[in-house]
């Protein structure tokens, strides 16, 4: 979930100060220095004991490091293991480390790095995607260059897994103050932080792989989307890493300064229903709700027509999506009769969203639609992430949300009873089970099984995928079109200036 905070008091400021917001970028400009804009800021830098995508999106491959990352396409490429194998079993997977490799202050990386890091996954982390490493039985340090990791059942999910932040590399001096001091392998440190305002990435200048194309990275933070866009147009950024309100796009396509392009993303914006709360723990109600809502209608009105219809928990870029946008149509006089059928007839739910452009202009169309079949809603916003994060996802306090699931391969947490969404259903469980263990057509068959399943169920209403869509000057290069990783990776980027 992308994070949003705000805060601005100097007191706060830490490290090292940096420049202010507003300062004029210099791409292309003989110094090698970037400004990048974003909506959502990190409430800390510990994405192991806080939850949300703006962490990670910092710092995943630009400050950490983990074995293997995605690579703009989506596959699974060497990071700091150079190469592995995997048993016939599939049960032992042998990591070759890279020589030389050594954390920011100098300490260097080995296979211990590698088992110290993987079990705080399992025994420190406090974040729901730590689930992602119970398969593991135990980590062997065969060599200083060798780790041997060993699981309890063959998983098709845990490499995939590991090219996320859960398979980030900790430093074993470098863990007692991750909030404010992230000590990685990456070619980027964390140099200073406004809060509020932006947090400075500097060259590692200990850094073993090729030196990264910008010496300094200023990564800037504009909650209001109008102020983000006057960033760019005015000299303060030199690129949008996506941007929040689609209907300025035309401006930065019409100015030949700018490159735009629109990909996709794992980020499915979802109408999530509390599946544990009456009566949206009735079926009939949760698939009246979902036939209410013109999902193409709220995409033209709430997104001026960006992004993707979808229909289920899977972007298009996953190998088992189909598209399932057409399940539940648009059927008003059906939604009535399944009410009533439910004697559901005098619903009056509570939307409690964040404060985030796309929930606030989502919420306003299906608070609207959801009226015309006779169902009162009240829009609550939240501050996000603190606010939203506590009462919704945290003590599952709500009707009705609105909110964008950045997290790759997400669908998985309907396998968890205990997540906010409070969908139970043991078939659901069997098959992603099946999927994780089976061959990879098995997998692909199972996966696409859950997919069609939750959304007979109407396990939530999947309103649409968010576009990626990226603005910046014409002098930078090496931007990706599809955003697959939970990373803003920087260590592709170049400038033709």
């Amino acid at each position: 979930m992308r994070v949003r905070f705000r805060v601005a008091i100097a007191a706060l400021l830490l490290l090292v100060p940096a420049c202010s917001a507003g300062s004029t970028a210099t791409v292309g400009g003989g110094e090698s220095t970037l400004a990048v804009g974003f909506s959502a800021e990190p409430k800390n830098f510990d994405f192991t004991t806080t939850d949300g995508a703006a962490i990670p999106q910092a710092l995943l491959y630009n400050v950490y490091e983990g074995l293997v990352k995605l690579d703009g396409s989506g596959r699974i490429v060497p990071l700091l293991a150079k190469s592995w194998t995997i048993s016939p079993d599939r049960l032992t997977y042998d990591f070759r480390l890279h020589e030389g490799v050594t954390f920011a202050g100098g300490a260097p990386f080995t296979a211990e790095d590698v088992k110290f890091s993987i079990e705080r996954v399992q025994t420190e982390w406090t974040v729901s995607l730590k689930s992602a490493m119970d398969v593991v039985d135990h980590v062997e340090v065969v060599e200083p260059t060798h780790a041997r990791v060993v699981l309890t059942r063959p998983s098709n999910s845990w490499l995939f897994s590991m090219a996320g932040r859960v398979g980030a590399m900790f430093s074993r001096t470098g863990v007692s103050d991750l909030a404010n001091k992230p000590v990685g392998t990456g070619p980027y440190l964390v140099a200073g932080r406004r809060r509020g305002e932006e947090i400075v990435l500097r060259e590692n200048p200990g850094y073993r792989g090729e030196k990264p194309a910008y010496d300094t990275v200023h990564l800037k933070y504009y909650p209001d989307p109008t102020a983000l866009n006057n960033a760019l147009l005015s000299n303060g950024i030199d690129v949008i890493s996506a941007i929040a309100a689609p209907d300025s796009i035309p401006q930065f396509e019409a100015d030949e300064r700018f490159d735009v392009s629109q990909g996709t993303t794992n980020g499915e914006v979802v109408l999530a229903f509390n599946n544990a709360r009456p009566p949206l723990d009735d079926v009939r109600v949760r698939r009246a709700l979902t036939m209410a809502i013109d999902r193409e209608a709220l995409l033209a009105t709430a997104m001026a027509g960006r992004g993707t219809l979808i229909g289920s928990m899977v972007p298009p870029t996953d190998p088992w999506y189909e598209d399932l946008s057409g399940f539940h149509p648009h059927d008003p006089e059906r939604a009535r009769a399944l009410l009533a059928e439910a004697g559901a007839t005098d619903l009056n739910l509570r939307l409690r969203i964040p404060n985030l452009p796309y929930a606030m202009s989502s919420a306003q169309v299906v608070t609207s639609q959801l009226a015309e079949v006779g169902v009162r809603v009240t829009i609550e916003p939240l501050d996000f992430p603190a606010v939203w994060l506590q009462r919704v996802f945290t003590d599952h306090d709500y009707d009705l949300s609105i909110i964008q699931h950045v997290e790759a391969r997400d669908i998985t947490t309907f396998g968890d009873p205990d997540y906010y969404w409070g969908y139970d259903n043991p078939r659901v469980r069997e098959l992603l089970t099946e999927a994780d263990t089976g061959t990879p057509e098995q997998r692909i068959a199972r996966m696409r099984e859950v997919a069609r399943t939750i959304t007979a169920d109407a396990a939530a209403c999947w309103l649409f995928l968010f576009p990626n869509v990226v603005a910046a000057k014409k002098e930078v290069t090496g931007l990706v079109r599809n955003q697959v990783s939970e990373s803003f990776d920087l260590t592709g980027l170049g400038s033709a200036g």
